[in-house]
């Protein structure tokens, strides 16, 4: 996860990433939408293909680069995680329902037994 996360952390990568996520892109085709140099755009495809994010092969003499969005899953589901309420939130949303859940059932009890209600 760390690799992963290390791999987009910088915008160049994320952006590579997004690109490749409609189709399958030559490095060449890749490095002509950046104004960095063709070396450079090459250093992050290696990052990128090295966290697993991207897997190339030979077309000829060009490498096409192809989206493997399977390593996010472990970052997706610790963010996932971090989202979630805190444990005082889920136990006060518990609470919550519970007291909906026995209003709901007083409501429903008083409407099949109204003469309960007038003795009481």
């Amino acid at each position: 996860m760390d690799e992963v996360a290390a791999a987009i952390a910088d915008p160049v990568r994320r952006e590579i990433l997004l690109m490749l996520r409609d189709e399958p892109l030559s490095a060449g085709q890749i490095a002509d939408r950046f104004v960095i140099s063709r070396p450079a755009v090459s250093r992050h495809l290696r990052v990128l293909r090295e966290a697993g994010l991207v897997r190339d092969t030979a077309d000829g003499r060009r490498r096409v680069y192809t989206l493997v969005t399977a390593p996010l899953d472990e970052l997706t589901g610790w963010l996932g995680r971090l989202m979630r309420p805190s444990g005082w939130l889920h136990r006060l949303d518990a609470l919550e329902t519970e007291v909906y859940r026995t209003r709901r059932e007083r409501q429903t009890a008083a409407k099949r037994h109204p003469s309960e209600k007038e003795t009481a």
